[in-house]
């Protein structure tokens, strides 16, 4: 299993880079392996997370913001999600992992 977060790398907003950034960087500092997508890079992988985002989590108006996190082809959430999982000690069920990754001890 994969987790993908589908990110900008060329974005305006600074509220949409720091949510890039918080995910990312907790995602590395919990040794959780995932795929950075580059939306504004590739329009095919940018028109499949809006695709394969459910109604009820499409924005009244505009389009889905970034960062959008999937766990293979699963829609986990946005950022409100990942952060409300963060905040309730949920994050490996949020992203759909069995358990937290094992950090093998390299003593000889």
């Amino acid at each position: 299993m994969v987790i993908k977060v589908y990110i900008a790398s060329s974005t305006g907003s600074v509220a949409v880079k720091k949510h890039q950034q918080a995910v990312v960087g907790f995602l590395e500092a919990n040794r959780i392996s995932f795929q950075e997508v580059d939306i504004t890079m590739l329009e095919e992988q940018r028109l499949w997370m809006y695709r394969n985002i459910p109604r009820d989590k499409q924005p009244e108006k505009g389009n889905p913001l970034p960062p959008q996190i999937f766990n293979e082809d699963h829609y986990c959430g946005d950022y409100e999600d990942f952060f409300q999982s963060k905040e309730d000690n949920t994050v490996f069920a949020f992203l759909r992992l069995s358990s937290k990754p094992s950090v093998q001890d390299s003593k000889s």
